[in-house]
């Protein structure tokens, strides 16, 4: 019998949602790197569709934060309250050791469009904000050209040896990027939860593996605790034999307030996985390896 307990050693979670945070979360990047390495884990990341969150890793350096015996990291989300596109904001967020640069996603106009859904789900924000303005990759506003910034962008994630992530772009507009990601010399990418909001064809997530991405599932979208819950675990076993669990992840993507802590749901979501038929070893390359290898913490 497989201890689900032992799948979580030296597992990384590369979509935790800690405070501080304009949407209302139920910890911090210090309780939640702790909870991980009580579970075994060997590194998180920690986002936020806001702000930079190397800065906030950085800060919490000074008060303990690596005596969790796990690495953290932080990264930027390339949304209009860090001035979307903006090489000057990446460029800080890696010189400060951010790992990811996600693509838009609370601007990404895949997300403003669906955030008029009720069925979306999205948590409402504890304190009052302007309203996002739709942030794209293209230059003149159609799909084509890809702006200029996104290009300066590229550079600076391949030279950092940083990762790309999707963010909730369109899937057109992340195959456009992940293309010129791949030519800029860009080896590590990832695309989150591509049946939620990206809502792309398993055409189109095949053709995002072939470029060298990663496809990353949420757990809390097959978590019936979480408000986010979409789907049963087959949906998810059909998404990871699809691609291959050598081309997937997992990612919590929890961390907000009234949802399941991230440690609680890989134990549940990786228990049913294996129940499901999925082997231990493919579960391990799914919360461990690929995360691992993708962060560069597998050496």
């Amino acid at each position: 019998m497989i201890d689900v307990e032992k799948l979580l050693d030296g597992a990384v979670d590369l979509h935790v949602h800690p405070y501080p945070s304009p949407f209302p979360r139920r910890m911090d990047a210090s309780e939640a790197a702790q909870r991980a390495a009580d579970a075994g884990m060997r590194a998180i990341v920690v986002k936020s569709h806001h702000h930079d969150t190397a800065m906030d890793v950085a800060a919490l350096r000074e008060h303990g934060i690596d005596r969790s015996g796990i690495q953290v990291f932080g990264g930027i989300a390339l949304n209009t309250q860090v001035g979307g596109f903006n090489p000057h904001a990446v460029n800080l967020c890696l010189a400060m050791g951010g790992r990811v640069v996600w693509l838009p996603t609370i601007a990404s106009p895949a997300h403003i469009a669906h955030h008029a859904d009720p069925n979306l789900r999205f948590p409402a924000l504890a304190v009052p904000l302007i309203p996002e303005q739709p942030l794209d990759v293209w230059a003149n506003g159609k799909p084509g050209e890809l702006r200029r910034e996104v290009h300066e962008i590229l550079k600076m994630i391949a030279e950092a040896d940083a990762v790309l992530a999707s963010g909730h772009l369109p899937p057109a507009s992340i195959i456009a990027v992940f293309e010129a990601a791949r030519d800029a010399g860009v080896r590590r990418m990832i695309v989150n939860h591509p049946n939620f909001v990206i809502e792309a064809s398993k055409d189109e997530v095949r053709t995002m593996v072939e470029l060298g991405a990663v496809i990353e599932h949420s757990l809390c979208m097959y978590d019936e605790e979480s408000s986010f819950c979409n789907w049963r675990i087959d949906t998810l076993v059909d998404w990871i034999r699809w691609v291959g669990p050598e081309h997937s992840s997992l990612g919590s993507d929890l961390g907000q307030a009234n949802n399941p802590l991230p440690v609680d749901s890989f134990h549940k979501i990786c228990s049913r996985l294996i129940e499901a038929g999925m082997t231990e070893r493919e579960v391990r390359s799914i919360v461990a390896d690929n995360p691992a290898r993708l962060v560069g913490v597998d050496g």
